[in-house]
């Protein structure tokens, strides 16, 4: 006689089957939520490349295949032509663009992210070798000795760049022209084959081709380009995107086949499957970029070491490494002001601005011992906390301030604490060990709750972080990443508090005036 199932078995079969879906469930969530980090691809990576750039970059894919395992799937077209159909078919990896305006425009149309620069290029004209027929200027181009071929300037770069180049004298140029073609490639072979006498060019492409050479017009001399790697913003494999386009770019790898082909070389940096970059940081930007720091290493599937502290600190060990061979020195230094810039402008020629922030005095919550100027800690009995000025960017700004205020005797005596970094007085302030200290305004909004910000009504009461990285360093591409990353995530920055000014342009360490009441920052 057959058995009947207790509804108590039946509830354990049923449960069973639920239970290994909602596990496979969980499974494939994981795997799509950290599949970005992976840079081993899930499948073949499909890369966009510019026609003229065709050579070396199945010659590189090929050996990364080698040395990989990974597959890279390359199609081929002019730059414009390539950019119209991501336009439309929004997908793929990375973009191999031969010129700086169509990045650009992918920027613009929201079709790209990160981008590498690979090789630089300049426009010419291609012409046989010896040049027969004598073409040395733009009005030779147009005698009806010379036959020319023009690239497409809607569809390839080189036509595009020397367009705008030119100016008006295009449309005559154009209009003498015998022949247009899609990509620089097709006018080359076309010169190759001696069908046209002259040809707008990239010089890179002379080099891919023999029997022809080029001539440097007077409008041309001066114009170079970028050929660069752009990850698509339809990658969903962006480690494994940017590991490949890191290894087209790494002088050692990819830059090989490049020079072997003639092209010369956009400075990428030397191969590493996982790049390591160690990043200095003020302590008062770790409010904004900690987060922001690991997206960006887990994006790039590199490691970033970050180290916070006082600049002061950061500075005096930057100075001790200079006389050390063996030394770890940072590839970026992102400080607390400008001023902390300069003692290393060596190291860092260039600073770019990204935020600031007003410097405040944080009271305990109703401010009790009601404090409303710098002049106001000077009260007898009171407990001051400051931040140490040979250690850190904030003590430094803040005696100098005092002493321009001719406060400092007066304030000093109640002075209770100096320490490195204002989270240090936070902490002070949240256990009732001090009644005021001088801080950032970003360290007292978050405890809002316990604490407030007493504003100081004076221009010198404000920080600007400027951001560098180092002029020989071995991660400069990735390090100049990291700033471009940073500079995407302004929201970030103002909900931490900061006032942005990632717009502004880049200026030389070597060049940043400090103002006369400042002293002149000498790290121990």
């Amino acid at each position: 006689m057959a058995q009947k199932k207790r509804p108590g078995n039946m509830r354990k079969n049923l449960l069973i089957p639920l239970f290994l879906i909602l596990i496979g469930a969980i499974i494939a969530l994981w795997a799509g939520l950290s599949g970005d980090h992976n840079s081993t691809p899930s499948r073949p990576l499909m890369v966009y490349c510019a026609a003229n750039l065709k050579k070396p970059v199945e010659a590189i894919a090929e050996q990364y295949r080698n040395e990989f395992g990974i597959e890279v799937q390359l199609q081929y077209g002019g730059t414009g032509t390539l950019l119209s159909q991501l336009q439309v078919s929004r997908q793929g990896d990375l973009f191999i663009a031969a010129d700086d305006g169509s990045l650009n425009d992918g920027r613009r149309l929201g079709l790209i992210k990160e981008v590498l620069p690979l090789v630089v290029q300049h426009p010419v004209v291609g012409v046989r070798r010896g040049n027969p027929k004598k073409v040395l200027s733009l009005d030779d181009l147009t005698r009806s000795d010379v036959k020319l071929a023009i690239p497409n300037p809607d569809a390839a770069s080189i036509g595009k760049v020397v367009r705008q180049l030119i100016g008006a004298p295009w449309e005559k140029i154009a209009a003498a022209a015998v022949v247009m073609k899609p990509t620089v490639s097709e006018v080359t072979a076309d010169l190759q084959l001696g069908a046209v006498d002259a040809a707008f060019v990239w010089d890179s492409t002379i080099a891919q081709f023999q029997e022809i050479e080029s001539v440097t017009l007077t409008e041309l001399s001066k114009h170079r380009e970028y050929a660069s790697a752009a990850v698509l913003a339809s990658c969903t494999q962006a480690p494994a995107a940017l590991q490949f386009a890191r290894y087209m770019g790494a002088p050692d790898r990819g830059g090989k086949i490049f020079t072997e082909h003639g092209f010369q070389l956009a400075g990428g940096d030397p191969w590493s499957e996982k790049p390591e970059m160690l990043l200095y940081s003020g302590g008062v930007n770790r409010l904004a970029i900690e987060e922001l720091v690991q997206t960006f290493a887990d994006r790039e599937g590199v490691t970033v070491n970050t180290v916070y502290n006082g600049c002061g600190i950061l500075c005096s060990a930057m100075k001790t490494m200079e006389n050390s061979e063996h030394a770890k020195f940072p590839d970026a230094y992102f400080a607390c002001d400008v001023c902390f810039v300069t003692p290393v402008a060596d190291h860092f020629p260039e600073a770019v601005m990204l935020t600031e922030t007003p410097i405040v005095i944080a009271v305990p919550k109703g401010n009790p011992r009601n404090i409303r100027t710098l002049a106001d800690l000077a009260q007898t009995g009171l407990s001051v906390g400051l931040c140490n000025a040979e250690q850190s960017t904030l003590g430094f700004l803040t005696r100098s301030m005092l002493k321009s205020d001719n406060l400092w005797d007066s304030v000093s005596k109640n002075i209770a604490v100096e320490v490195p970094t204002a989270d240090f007085l936070i902490n002070q302030m949240r256990v009732g060990g001090l009644d005021a200290a001088i801080v950032y305004q970003v360290n007292v909004s978050p405890q809002g709750d316990h604490l407030e910000a007493i504003p100081l009504d004076s221009a010198k009461a404000s920080a600007v972080q400027p951001f560098a990285v180092r002029h020989d360093s071995p991660n400069r591409q990735l390090s100049e990443r990291l700033l471009t990353f940073l500079k995407d995530h302004r929201k970030s920055f103002e909900e931490a508090g900061f006032v942005w000014r990632g717009e502004e342009k880049a200026i030389r360490s070597a060049e940043i005036e400090l103002p006369v009441w400042l002293e002149k920052p000498t790290p121990q």
